[in-house]
């Protein structure tokens, strides 16, 4: 009889050691918003470019909202690189090009980027472009 009370109290004070939380979880809604601008490709691979001649690069995109987009500014990542684009609003379902052409004057391995500042978007879009100057044939 003592082993049971004991066993009872034991199994008493070991379940008052429990207590109940609520499981209060902070619910964070994420809204994520989807450009209007979609680019044909954002990152290109030119491959070699002889070395004193310059390349053309193309970057296509389309405004897939409901509104016109303007391109407000694009800058190339240095001097080497000169760029160009529609100045005009882009209506809705249009597309349109961002040109940057790059003046192959060093030779060897390169990475350049374009960053694209739009009335679509907050952030800078960055686009990217690689390739090798080699040497003239």
């Amino acid at each position: 009889m003592k082993n049971l009370k004991i066993s009872i109290l034991a199994l008493t004070l070991g379940l008052m050691s429990f207590s109940v939380v609520p499981n209060h979880k902070n619910t964070t809604v994420k809204t994520v918003i989807t450009s209007p601008i979609s680019w044909k490709i954002e990152t290109i691979d030119v491959g070699q470019i002889p070395q004193g001649t310059p390349k053309l690069i193309e970057f296509e995109f389309k405004n897939t909202g409901k509104t016109a987009v303007k391109i407000t500014t694009v800058h190339g990542s240095c001097g080497c690189t000169a760029t160009d684009y529609t100045k005009e609003a882009i209506a809705p379902g249009k597309t349109a090009i961002i040109k940057a052409t790059y003046n192959a004057a060093n030779m060897g391995v390169f990475t350049k980027t374009v960053t694209v500042t739009s009335s679509a978007e907050e952030t800078p879009k960055v686009l990217t472009f690689k390739g090798t100057v080699v040497a003239k044939a």
